[in-house]
């Protein structure tokens, strides 16, 4: 139950077919003011991270979703205050709104055939709490708990309560069955092996919070005992018999490190799967002289129209396969399945592979094909230092074409790339190299990489992916005669 004048924000679908995200990080907390487009939260979904807009103008009242939590479009995760609302309900309709929450997000718990994103499989189906019944009503005999015995002598007065009881904790929980906290308090509580039951709650209405979890779990820690010296005379014994002791408790834990599968990485695993298991791939591969090439850039470097764009060996290369791309336009299409037609692009959006911490991505240049080097050379670097930011937008990373990947910046001289789905075919360039090369009828150490054209064969036969991989390496021997006279 929402309070009058306060308005709840839910996750939109911020790109096409977005089913869930993760909360990276808050930007405002209860009690900010925020106004109307202010960025109040960052957001990572199945294709890049995205800052999302406040609609409405006010004071955050609450925060619906921690940071790193995964949730569904179209759940609240934010409440926000215009001030124009009534008078605070009192307090036994607060607790019933909290208890109607918490009963909710329990039951939804329940239906889910699966957990969120990264807190991996359920264990045991979770049982269904009963009702909390009205004061006085009559219990059946079979819930009935059992009467707590009294002790037979009464505990020292001065002696100080380590940690309250399952039924006192019960009680303070409105109930022995009857617990109020949210799921992923719930996870904490289940990872530390803490009963919420004998947790004291002191959230509103009675909600446990993960600070109760927590410092119930340190207050029920047992004392470390006092260490036994070992008999002198049999130090070799008291040693064997601390190994094992030691080895269990850290040993296989250290091991081993599990990363959830979501976002970037989770859609990037798919599409790679989807396309090797459904475009047939070939690759081939050309070995190339670039000395020019690489004379071509120290020259970029010093024009004025590159004075503040970083020019490197790959924007040739770009244009290189530009120019393979004008000349060969079959290689720049895609198979239409449904329609059994093999559709032919006449404009190119480039892609380029880009490593980031979240995952692989490839935003494109949109109609790359037309741009002059200088504008080239700039979308190149805005494209690379918005990925590297992880600030890729969804808008950038769709409708690719052709796509090429650098994996010479790794020291990789060539490989067998996948092609990016819906594409026909991915271009990798490997590091440049000093290697002995016959130049002019005479043995000489020239600039040489390693060219890998991997193609769908569907579309691509080995004529036309050869002629595609010969024009690429023609442009980058004698870079200044073809490629430079796009402008």
């Amino acid at each position: 139950m929402v309070q009058q004048g306060v308005q709840e924000f839910r996750l939109p679908d911020v790109g096409e077919g977005l089913v869930d995200a993760e909360i990276l990080q808050w930007y405002v907390q209860p009690g900010d003011e925020v106004k109307v487009n202010q960025m109040i939260c960052e957001i990572e979904t199945a294709k890049a991270a995205v800052e999302l807009p406040s609609p409405f103008a006010g004071t955050v009242t609450e925060l619906l979703v921690e940071a790193g939590e995964t949730v569904e479009v179209g759940t609240p995760i934010i409440r926000v205050s215009d001030g124009s609302g009534g008078a605070a309900p009192e307090a036994p309709a607060a607790e019933e709104a909290v208890a109607a929450r918490a009963e909710e997000e329990e039951k939804g718990e329940e239906e889910k055939e699966k957990p969120l994103v990264g807190y991996g499989e359920k264990a045991a189906p979770t049982q269904r709490r009963r009702r909390k019944r009205p004061q006085g009503a009559a219990v059946p005999a079979a819930e009935a708990p059992a009467a707590p015995q009294a002790p037979a002598t009464p505990a020292p007065a001065q002696a100080p309560q380590a940690a309250p009881s399952t039924e006192q904790s019960a009680a303070l929980n409105g109930g022995a069955t009857h617990v109020l906290a949210k799921p992923p308090v719930r996870k904490l509580a289940k990872d530390l092996g803490v009963d919420l039951r004998a947790v004291t709650p002191t959230g509103p209405g009675g909600l446990v919070t993960r600070e109760d979890v927590h410092r119930h779990s340190e207050a029920a820690a047992p004392a470390p005992a006092p260490a036994v010296p070992a008999p002198a005379e049999a130090p070799e014994a008291a040693e064997a018999a601390e190994a094992p002791a030691a080895s269990v408790s850290g040993e296989f834990a250290a091991r081993e490190q599990r990363i959830p599968i979501k976002g970037v990485r989770k859609r990037t695993a798919a599409a790679m799967v989807n396309s090797a298991f459904t475009a047939p791939h070939v690759t081939e591969f050309l070995q190339v002289d670039v000395t020019k090439t690489m004379k071509a850039v120290r020259k970029l470097r010093e024009r004025r129209e590159f004075a503040d764009t970083k020019v490197s060996p790959l924007l040739l290369v770009a244009r290189a396969l530009l120019t393979a791309v004008r000349r060969n336009p079959e290689v720049n299409a895609s198979w239409d399945e449904q329609a059994q037609e093999i559709v032919v692009k006449n404009y190119v959006n480039l892609g380029v592979a880009a490593a980031t911490e979240r995952g692989l991505v490839v935003p494109n240049i949109k109609d790359a094909g037309t741009k002059p080097l200088p504008d080239l050379a700039r979308e190149l670097q805005r494209l690379t230092d918005t990925a590297r930011a992880g600030k890729t937008t969804p808008a950038d990373m769709t409708g690719g074409t052709i796509t090429i990947t650098n994996v010479g910046v790794f020291g990789v001289d060539a490989g067998t790339p996948i092609l990016n789905p819906g594409e026909a075919a991915i271009l990798a360039f490997g590091q440049i190299r000093d290697m002995p090369w016959v130049h002019k009828g005479k043995l000489k150490v020239r600039k040489v990489t390693t060219l890998s054209l991997s193609f769908d064969h569907r579309l691509v036969d080995g004529e036309l992916g050869s002629k595609v991989l010969r024009d690429v390496g023609a442009v980058l021997e004698d870079p200044e005669t073809v490629a430079l006279a796009w402008g």
